[in-house]
Order: structure tokens, then C-alpha cells, then sequence
């Protein structure tokens, strides 16, 4: 596998950024904590931590922005109070305080996924006059988005079966989210576990999804008994080679946990007391904070590029590694082993469905914001020392939106309001004209915030091939014709495409001539075929283009089939997706997953699949906030400050980026912020 080499080389102090080191200062002199003030000759560079051991701190002077970072982790106020109880009893039922909230506000809301949606909840039934401005034409939900037929979107049917639905977007939830898992409770969403490790028909963890890595294929449960094959393939030192990827990663990453956490009796990790917590996180934000992870495994946990590479490929990093430390290693962190995930019954998008709901009649949709114009106390322009001022006669803020043209024709708008709330994507707020300027700390925090690519290819299929047995597997494929079972097996079944949706369940019409000609162009070639996968939920992984594949948890009621997420990737794998038209990717992405369970699959392919690239996606602009090496001290504490009257939200202002837990959180920190205004 490739590595992504680090260039973001500046050691642990916020004094020297990003952008300075960048600009010419020396990496012994970053070592040596160099400043202004330091001697021309250059210090000499102290000895590589050992591993296990934490580098030097950073400067006393960047504590207070450390303390910041470390708060936002813990959700905490500036006095260190636990902000979740009080966020919950305001969204779960208390609704926002009454006391001391002034006039009813006329406030803009800007986007409508979870964190407007909710922000407009919450306002709403404080009293406030609430708008909320989308830009899609007929979907709500921002970056939760479900491929179904139906919705409140109106959508056509996605798949051949028309009850079959997949996830585009969000498609597990923790249990370790209280937000979340409350409102979905408290709207009378039905819930189920999501398997994100396979399970048996008792739904107890099997560990039967497939590793397949440098011509290797084993069961994850076969890697963990015995990871030799696997680790050697990469070329590991052999210290290495009977330690799972997994192991080898959290020994390294054990004693930084040890600055929040203790191991308990059980061998299970227990929280220190909430100060010593602070503490603990604001020294590794201090330490690592400029750290990317590939430096950390490289640098500090010693690590050669092979060993890297194994924990790249086997634990979802490689696509991570040039990117923060602190953004893989706070969501690795809090999210334990041991939590559940969730999944909605028909999907995530009923989440939207219930939000929308409830805010329905103040949603204008097909409105993009092209411009924002607001202003402060005594009608001028803000200027730079000036504080909100909300209420005053006549509107503060100006919003001019555009429709889309679906219609034939091209709709212009404006609204006013006494206030705003923007939850849209900074990637996507940099094309809005804010005026006048907002500050240069937001400004540097619109232009920098870094966004990265993800990309799904969902594939159907007529039947839920990935649960059989070899008897299964008999039976169905006689039923094509007799013989082929062995056909397969023997290496001996065509090659050419001509068994492609062949199975008798299969309806006509969906495989279309494109998809025909990429699949028997560019079929995947080989007389390997693997025994049956007999799984059910959970996923595997890969070194080809697919990456990981995702099994679906349950099935649809009244469907044979399924829709396997056949290619899951971020950063560069996903951008290499998005080079590929829709009909190139699932021939592309069929031949993946051939690779990986066998050529036989394909009888099954109905020729029906959805793709969604959230870079490419006009409204999205990327999948998430995620954040570089030094992002979290420089730009994390500006994400979310108002400015006059403009407010923000969205998971990027949380440090729960890519969660619908930050959305919530974000959305209930603005709507105090507006109510209390």
C-alpha cells in the first residue's frame, strides 16, 4: 500500500503553526521549540521519543487555546460544567429556557439538515418566528440521506425492488450519543442494532466478513487467532508478525489514553474524574496537536512504513494518515469496543422526516443563499470592536437566495430577518458573499477549514448472497442452469458477462448496455472462487479500489434481496471513484466485490445501483470537517463564535465533525445563543 507522506512537520507548540513552520522554519528548529527570539544557529534536535512516552508540551501561552479544544471534547462550558444533561433536558422535552428570553425573534435559518432542522425546532417552540432556507428543491436532511422510493422527498425508486432502500449518507449511530439516540427515541423512531461486526443467527459476533490484503484472504476471526499470513505479506518486522493490527496499534495508543482514562479490574477503560479529564485531554492536545498520524506512528510510536502500512489498510487509517492526529485518534476515542450501534427502520432519513415534520410549514426549499448582508447596533455595518445587536427597528439581516432553475426559469428572493443561523458547510459558505466581512479569524476558518472526499457505491442484488452456505449456493445456481454450481467452483464458468443477472430472480430492464460493456471490458479475471461468506451484517476489507464493503444488518421485510454497500472509501480512493460516470462504477464496483467473495455474485446483480460522492455533491462540497494537523488549536475555537447577528452551526462547528451528534449539539448551543440575544 502507499503512503501518504506528512509534509505538516511542525512540532507541538501552537506558537509555531502550521503556516510558519511551513514557511521555512527547520525541523530541528521545531523540535527545539524555536521562536523569534532564539539565536540564528540552528538547536540541536533532542532524540526521538520513546514509545510509550509523550513529547515535550507546548508553551504555557498556547494553554489556553489547548483548554478550549479539550473543553469542546468534553463538552464543557468555561466554568467546566458538563454541558450534555442541559443540552438533553433542552432538546428532549424541556425546550429553551424562558426566563430572561426578550422579544420573539424573526430569525433565518440556513440549510435544513439536522443542525437547522433542529435549531429551528428548538426556536420555533420558544416562541420565535423561524424560516428555514434550502437549497435542495425537495430534500431535507443535508448529508443524512437514504436512496428509497417515497420519502418526503417524493423520490423515484432507486432499486429494482422497490422496497429496498440504502444509505447515501449517515448509517449508524452510536449508543454512546445521548443527543441523538434521545430525540430519536422521544419522535417514536423505531431503532435496531446496526452489525458493525458480523454476527451469527443468535446475533452473536462471528467475525466470519473477510480480510483480503497482498493476495491474502482470511476470516477476521482466522486474523485474529493467527494474523502471521496477513502481517508478513506486508513485509512487517517480526517482533510484528503474531500481533493483530488492531493490538499493535493500541499499544501505542494506550498510553495516550492514559492521560483521561484508567484500566479498571474488568481490564475495561474507566473515566477519571472530570478535572483530571480536562487536564488529560489539554496535554494531548498540547503535545499533538500539530501532529498529523502518520507522524505519530512514524515518530513516536516508531513504526517502519510496512508496519504502517498493515494498520493503514486493516484499521481504516490510510486514508487519514497525512490528516490530524487528534481527529482520528478523539473519534477512536470516543467510540469504545464495546459500543452499540443503531440503525433507523427504513432508513436515516425518517430522522429528517420526523424533523421536517415538525418545522414543515417554515422550510422554503429550492433557495440557495448567494448573499448575506447584516448589520449591527445603530443600523451601520459591523465593524471590528462592535457587539450584537438584535431586535432593533427594521431587519439586521439580509438574505438574497436563487432558485435552481428547475422550472424553466431562475426565481430570485429575498429575506429578512432580526437574526441568522448558518448551518451550512464552510466549504460550501465560502461561495456566499458575507458583507461586510466577518472577522479575519472566521474569515481564515471559512478559507482553510479542510473537507474531506467520501464515496459509496451501493450495488443490488436479487438475492442476499453474502448469508448462504454452499448448499444455498447449489441450489440457486442450478436453478440457472445445471451444472454452473460446479462451473464456478471449477474455474470453468464464462467470463465474458454473459451470466451477468442470469439468476431467474432477476427483473429485466435495469443492466443496462453501458453497464455490459465496462463489466466484460474490464471483468476481473481469475478461477479463484472462495467458499460461501455466510454472513450477516458486519464488513470486509480490501486492498483493491472497493476498500470496504458493508453488509446490510437486516433484511427488508418481504424482499429476497439486498443492497450491499460495495465500496465505501475516503480521500484519494474516493476521488479516484469520482473519476468514473455512474454507469463505470458499478461494473467497477461488481468486479471488486468478485474479487473479494467470488465471481459467482454476479447472477444475482441487478443491474440497479446508487452512488453518491458527497465531494461532488453541489450542496455538501465534501463529506465532513476533517480537520489537518493543527487545525483543532488554530481554527476549532473561531468555528462557532457569532458574529453580530449571525450564528453558526453544523457538525463542523462541534468537534464531533461527520456525526449527527455534533449537528445536534451545534444546533442546540445556537439556539441559546439566538434566544438569549
Amino acid at each position: 500500500m502507499s503512503l501518504h507522506t506528512d509534509h505538516h512537520t511542525g512540532e507541538t507548540g501552537s506558537s509555531l503553526s502550521r503556516r510558519r513552520f511551513a514557511a521555512g522554519a527547520g525541523t530541528a528548529a521545531a523540535v527545539a521549540g524555536l521562536t523569534a527570539a532564539a539565536p540564528a544557529a540552528p538547536a540541536a534536535a533532542p532524540a526521538a521519543p520513546l514509545p510509550g512516552t509523550l513529547p515535550a508540551a507546548a508553551p504555557a501561552a498556547d494553554r489556553e487555546r489547548c483548554l478550549a479544544v479539550a473543553r469542546a471534547i468534553l463538552l464543557l462550558d468555561e466554568r467546566n460544567t458538563e454541558l450534555a444533561p442541559r443540552y438533553a433536558e433542552i432538546l428532549h422535552g424541556g425546550g429553551l429556557p424562558r426566563a430572561g428570553a426578550g422579544a420573539p425573534k424573526k430569525v433565518l435559518v440556513v440549510g435544513a439538515g439536522p443542525a437547522g432542522l433542529t435549531a429551528a425546532l428548538l426556536l420555533r417552540r420558544a416562541g420565535h418566528h423561524v424560516t428555514v432556507i434550502e437549497a435542495n428543491g425537495n430534500r431535507a436532511g443535508g448529508r443524512i440521506k437514504t436512496f428509497r422510493t417515497g420519502g418526503h422527498e417524493g423520490a423515484a425508486q432507486p432499486f429494482a425492488d422497490p422496497r429496498q432502500y440504502a444509505e447515501a449518507g449517515a448509517m449508524r449511530i452510536p449508543g454512546s450519543h445521548p443527543l441523538v439516540i434521545g430525540l430519536i427515541d422521544r419522535l417514536g423512531l423505531k431503532r435496531r442494532r446496526f452489525h458493525l461486526v458480523d454476527v451469527d443467527d443468535q446475533g452473536r459476533p462471528a467475525y466470519r466478513t473477510w480480510i483480503d490484503v497482498n493476495g491474502v484472504r482470511v476470516r477476521r476471526a482466522d486474523y485474529a487467532k493467527d494474523p502471521r499470513a496477513v502481517n508478513r505479506s506486508f513485509g512487517v518486522p517480526e517482533k510484528y508478525w503474531d500481533l493483530p493490527a488492531a493490538r499493535i496499534l493500541g499499544r501505542v495508543l494506550d498510553p495516550v489514553r492514559d492521560e483521561y482514562s484508567t484500566v479498571g479490574p474488568d481490564g475495561r477503560r474507566v473515566d477519571k474524574p472530570l478535572p483530571e479529564r480536562l487536564e488529560g485531554w489539554a496535554r494531548i492536545v498540547e503535545r499533538f496537536g500539530d501532529w498529523s498520524m502518520h507522524r505519530f506512528l512514524t515518530e513516536h510510536a516508531g513504526f517502519d512504513e510496512r508496519t504502517v502500512d498493515l494498520i493503514g489498510t486493516l484499521e481504516n487509517l490510510t486514508s487519514r494518515l497525512p490528516l490530524s492526529f487528534l481527529h482520528s485518534f478523539i473519534g477512536w476515542s470516543l467510540i469504545s469496543p464495546d459500543t452499540t450501534f443503531w440503525e433507523l427502520e427504513g432508513g436515516t432519513a425518517t430522522l429528517a422526516d420526523a424533523l421536517l415534520e415538525q418545522v414543515r410549514g417554515a422550510v422554503r426549499f429550492d433557495r440557495r443563499a448567494t448573499r448575506i448582508e447584516y448589520r449591527a447596533q445603530g443600523g451601520g455595518r459591523k465593524g471590528r470592536d462592535d457587539t450584537p445587536h438584535i431586535g432593533a427597528d427594521g431587519p439586521a439581516v439580509w438574505i438574497d437566495t436563487v432558485s435552481e432553475g428547475r422550472d424553466g426559469m431562475v426565481v430570485r428572493e429575498q429575506f429578512t430577518g432580526d437574526c441568522a443561523v448558518l448551518t451550512v458547510p464552510f466549504s460550501g459558505l465560502r461561495q456566499v458573499q458575507i458583507a461586510p466581512l466577518p472577522s479575519y479569524r472566521k474569515r481564515r476558518a471559512l478559507a482553510e477549514l479542510h473537507y474531506d472526499s467520501a464515496t459509496k457505491v451501493l450495488l443490488e442484488f436479487s438475492r442476499r448472497w453474502w448469508e448462504f452456505d454452499e448448499d444455498d449456493w447449489r441450489r440457486e445456481l442450478e436453478a440457472v442452469r445445471p451444472g454452473l454450481y460446479d462451473e464456478y467452483r471449477t474455474g470453468r464458468a464464462p467470463d465474458d458477462g454473459s451470466l451477468l443477472g442470469a439468476h431467474p430472480s432477476v427483473p429485466g430492464g435495469h443492466i443496462s448496455p453501458a453497464q455490459r460493456v465496462h463489466y466484460t471490458a474490464c471483468r476481473w479475471i481469475s478461477r479463484d472462487q472462495p467458499e460461501a461468506a455466510g454472513v450477516i451484517g458486519g464488513g470486509s476489507v480490501c486492498d483493491n479500489p472497493n476498500r470496504f464493503m458493508f453488509n446490510p444488518s437486516h433484511r427488508v421485510e418481504g424482499s429476497e434481496g439486498g443492497v450491499l454497500l460495495a465500496s465505501y472509501s475516503w480521500a484519494d480512493d474516493a476521488r479516484r471513484w469520482d473519476c468514473l460516470d455512474d454507469e463505470a462504477r458499478y461494473p467497477y464496483a461488481l468486479r471488486g466485490v468478485q474479487q473479494v467473495y467470488g465471481q459467482r455474485v454476479e447472477v444475482f446483480y441487478t443491474g440497479a445501483g446508487r452512488t453518491q460522492s458527497w465531494q461532488r455533491d453541489p450542496y455538501a462540497y465534501g463529506e465532513a470537517a476533517v480537520l489537518l494537523p493543527g487545525q483543532h488549536t488554530e481554527l476549532l475555537p473561531d468555528l462557532g463564535t457569532p458574529e453580530g447577528p449571525l450564528f453558526f452551526a453544523g457538525d463542523h462547528t462541534s468537534i464531533r465533525t461527520a456525526w449527527i451528534e455534533g449537528a445536534l449539539e451545534s444546533a442546540v448551543r445556537a439556539a441559546l445563543e439566538v434566544h438569549r440575544a
